[in-house]
C-alpha cells in the first residue's frame, strides 16, 4: 500500500485541515491527491493560481494578511472544521493549541512548549545535554557582563528567526551598542566560524529517524536581503561539491543524534538542523535546530514527487498521524534550488520576462524584509559558496 492510501485509511471519515498564513507551506500536500486534505489560508496571487487546479483550498479574504491563530478563529474556519477533524499548522503556539482544544479539533503537531525549548538559543543548550559537543565554543551571560576579548563572535538573544535576533559582533563598539540597549538581557555568545552553512529536513517517524537531503543554505546574499544572517534560499546540488563523503556522514550523525533526542522527548514529524562548515579545520558545527516544519519542505517535496521513495511532506504527515513507518525512505534528490527576494529596498523589482525558465511565487507583502518573490529552479543556482552559477546569474541579472 502506498503512503497516500495509508494516510486515507488512517483518517477514515475525518479530514485534515492545514491552516497557514502562506499557502506555499502546505502546497506540497496537494501533490498527494488526498480527497480529505484541505488547506485554509489567506487569499494571495499564488493561492488564486492554485485554486484553478485544486478544489480543496479554502481562502479567507481580508484586508490584512492573517496569521495562523487569526485564521483558526475566523468564521470560515469555524464553519468548515468540525469536531474531531485533524489540524496541522506550520508552527504551533499556546494560543493555537487553546483554540483547537476549545473546538475539539485534533491538533497533530507536537506541543509548542517542546518546540520552543529546543529552538530557543538559551534553553536549547540545557536540552542538548551531551550533544552540546556539536556546538561551537559558547557561553550564556547577561549582556552587560559580556566582555570584548578582541575576537569576533556571534551574539544571539533567546529567540531568533531567519537571522533576526542574531548579531555579528566585529568590535567593541558593536557590543557596547547592544549593551546600552539591552543591558540585562541574557544572551548566548558563540565562536564565529566563517564558512558555508548546510541544512536538511529530517523526520521523526515512529521509532525511526529519516535523514533528509542536505542543501546549501543561501544566507545573507545581496541583493536578495540586507541582513547578513537572513536565510534566502536553498541549493541541493552544492553540498556534494563542498563536503566530502566523510563530512556528509558527520552531518548525518549530528542529525540522527538530534532526532533520537527528540524521539526520546516524544517528538513526531519534521525537524531541521543548520550546520556551519569550518573550512580551516574541516569540521562541522551545529548552529540551529528548527523544531517544526522547515520552510524548504514544500519545494524539496515538489522536487521529490514522482520518484522512488516518498516526499518529505508525506513522511511528516504520516508521522503526525502515527502511521507505522515500515520500510519507507525519503526520496533522494541531487539538484534544484530556490531563492527569495527579502530586501528592505521595496523599489527592487524583477524583469519577469528574463525568468521564464523558473517557477515564480509572488507575495503581497509590504513588510520590510518580508518575502516578496520566491524563485524556484529545477537546477542548482550556486557554483560555490556565495557564488552564483549561470542559472543563479540569470536570476540575479533579472533584478532591477
Amino acid at each position: 500500500m502506498d503512503i497516500e492510501a495509508k494516510i486515507t485509511q488512517k483518517i477514515g471519515k475525518k479530514r485534515i485541515f492545514y491552516v497557514c498564513r502562506d499557502i506555499e507551506r502546505a502546497a506540497a500536500g496537494l501533490l498527494l491527491g488526498l480527497s480529505n486534505f484541505f488547506i485554509i489560508t489567506n487569499s494571495s496571487i499564488y493561492t488564486r493560481e492554485l485554486k484553478k487546479k485544486y478544489q480543496n483550498i479554502i481562502t479567507i479574504e481580508n484586508t490584512n494578511t492573517l496569521n495562523t491563530y487569526e485564521l483558526l478563529r475566523n468564521s470560515v474556519s469555524l464553519q468548515n472544521i468540525k469536531g474531531g477533524d485533524c489540524v496541522v499548522v506550520f508552527k504551533p503556539t499556546k494560543q493555537i493549541e487553546q483554540v483547537c482544544k476549545n473546538n475539539k479539533w485534533n491538533l497533530l503537531v507536537p506541543p509548542s512548549e517542546l518546540g520552543q525549548t529546543v529552538e530557543e538559543k538559551i534553553s536549547q543548550i540545557k536540552w542538548l545535554g551531551p550533544l552540546t559537543k556539536y556546538l561551537p565554543k559558547h557561553e550564556v551571560n547577561i549582556l552587560k557582563k559580556i566582555k570584548w576579548q578582541n575576537e569576533k563572535f556571534i551574539l544571539q538573544f533567546n529567540h531568533a528567526h531567519t537571522g533576526e535576533g542574531t548579531y555579528f559582533i566585529k568590535n567593541r563598539k558593536d557590543l557596547e551598542n547592544l549593551q546600552n540597549k539591552f543591558p540585562d538581557r541574557p544572551a548566548r555568545v558563540s565562536q564565529f566560524i566563517d564558512g558555508p552553512i548546510f541544512t536538511n529536513n529530517n523526520v521523526v517517524w515512529g521509532n525511526k529517524i529519516l535523514i533528509g537531503n542536505i542543501n546549501y543554505q543561501i544566507t545573507g546574499l545581496r541583493p536578495f536581503t540586507d541582513n547578513p544572517f537572513s536565510t534566502v534560499g536553498n541549493d541541493w546540488i552544492l553540498p556534494t561539491k563542498i563536503l566530502t563523503d566523510k563530512q556528509i556522514k558527520q552531518f548525518h550523525k549530528i542529525a540522527d543524534d538530534i532526532g533520537k533526542r527528540l524521539l526520546k522527548n516524544g517528538w513526531r514529524g519534521l525537524f531541521g538542523i543548520d550546520v556551519v562548515f569550518d573550512t580551516k579545520n574541516e569540521k562541522l558545527y551545529l548552529i540551529e535546530i528548527n523544531a517544526r516544519q522547515p520552510a524548504s519542505t514544500s519545494y524539496e517535496s515538489e522536487l521529490q514527487f514522482g520518484q522512488s521513495g516518498i516526499t518529505t511532506f508525506a513522511a511528516h504527515l504520516a508521522a503526525l498521524l502515527k502511521i507505522a513507518p515500515g520500510t519507507f525512505e525519503l526520496t533522494k534528490i541531487t539538484d534544484g534550488a530556490q531563492i527569495i527576494l527579502r530586501t528592505q529596498n521595496t523599489n527592487r523589482k524583477f524583469n519577469f520576462s528574463k525568468l521564464k525558465n523558473f517557477k515564480l511565487i509572488e507575495y503581497e507583502n509590504s513588510k520590510l524584509s518580508g518575502d516578496r518573490l520566491r524563485i524556484q529552479s529545477k537546477q542548482g543556482i550556486m557554483s560555490e559558496h556565495t557564488k552564483f552559477n549561470k542559472f543563479g546569474q540569470e536570476i540575479s541579472h533579472a533584478l532591477i
